[in-house]
């Protein structure tokens, strides 16, 4: 696909995945069929915001392989400009395999991305990036997860977004099976959040991540080392927010979406991302940024798959339309 002519305005990066989820119900050992799609928290941010309308670019490796192919095709049909996206001819595309849970349980995932070329990336991938054209960049706790040169990669986005006027949003997405630690996690991802000027934590992260129990607490802590806004993820219940953007500091919660039947839940969260940092672009209060959070969530986990439930921008205006007027 041809590169785009205009730099992206949004900034994302990670490792995206080949993923295979189960045809049919089942421990993985027995299941014969699976579908293939792609996967990664980052992703599913970026794609979520590309199908907004906005201009994102992707930092990340693939293998030179088949797998790496269809990961590359597959972004750039969902209107991501892959101009940071590079080949490596030296270790693989990572994989995941993935249950097909019913009830609305969690499902079972199996990953295959240990030496994966994302694993691999560094601050020398961004060599080419244009920060001067970005208004935004988005980033998780994952890529810091991979490895030690990721984590400089992570840390050097950060740094270049900030020097360069870009907003910043972070997601801790805890993988504590990928750290050597919970303390080296926590580290980690509290200087890292320390970067950012909003931060999106679940509840139980946040509570690991900080100590600290109430949503409220766990705003202080981020907002007492410099974040602007934390919207803190609820599940069912909705968002909790505090922050102090339009100028002065407030608090609020906003409800969750009801939904008849939860398919699945893998990417509610990355839903949600989406919803809140494409509102604050589009310059929406904090009130409207956690309840387009909570809609966009919800639309995530009524259909199969991890970002298949992400609206257009045409669909995100027929379901805000009929929702009550904000005070």
């Amino acid at each position: 696909m041809k590169t785009p002519t205009l730099p992206p305005e949004v900034l994302a990066f990670g490792e995206a995945m080949a993923l295979f989820v189960a045809e049919t119900p089942g421990a993985l050992a027995e299941v014969e069929c699976f579908r293939r799609g792609i996967a990664g928290a980052d992703t599913n941010v970026a794609i979520g915001l590309a199908r907004l309308g906005f201009r994102v670019g992707w930092l990340s490796r693939v293998g030179s392989d088949g797998f790496g192919t269809y990961v590359r095709r597959k972004l750039e049909t969902e209107g991501l400009d892959c101009r940071y996206l590079s080949d490596d001819p030296a270790h693989a595309t990572g994989l995941v395999f993935k249950e097909r849970a019913e009830g609305g349980a969690d499902p079972s995932v199996e990953y295959f991305r240990r030496g994966s070329a994302a694993s691999h990336l560094s601050p020398e991938d961004a060599a080419q990036v244009d920060f001067t054209a970005a208004r935004h960049l988005h980033a998780t706790g994952i890529p810091p997860a991979l490895s030690a040169s990721c984590r400089e990669l992570t840390g050097h986005m950060l740094d270049r977004a900030r020097a360069h006027g870009a907003t910043i949003s972070f997601d801790p997405n805890l993988r504590p099976s990928l750290w050597s630690s919970e303390a080296e996690m926590r580290e980690t991802l509290n200087a890292l959040a320390t970067k950012a000027d909003w931060v999106l934590p679940g509840l139980a992260e946040g509570r690991l991540l900080t100590g600290r129990d109430t949503p409220r607490d766990i705003a202080g802590f981020y907002l007492e080392r410099g974040a602007q806004a934390v919207f803190l993820k609820l599940g069912p219940e909705g968002a909790y927010y505090r922050g102090v953007l339009g100028g002065q500091e407030m608090e609020t919660t906003l409800p969750g979406f009801h939904v008849e039947r939860v398919v699945d839940t893998v990417g509610a969260g990355d839903g949600f991302a989406a919803g809140v940092v494409s509102a604050l672009l589009d310059g929406l209060s904090p009130q409207a940024a956690a309840r387009r959070g909570n809609l966009i969530g919800a639309q995530a986990v009524q259909v199969q798959g991890d970002m298949e439930g992400l609206p257009s921008r045409a669909r995100l205006v027929e379901l805000e339309r009929s929702l009550p007027h904000l005070p």
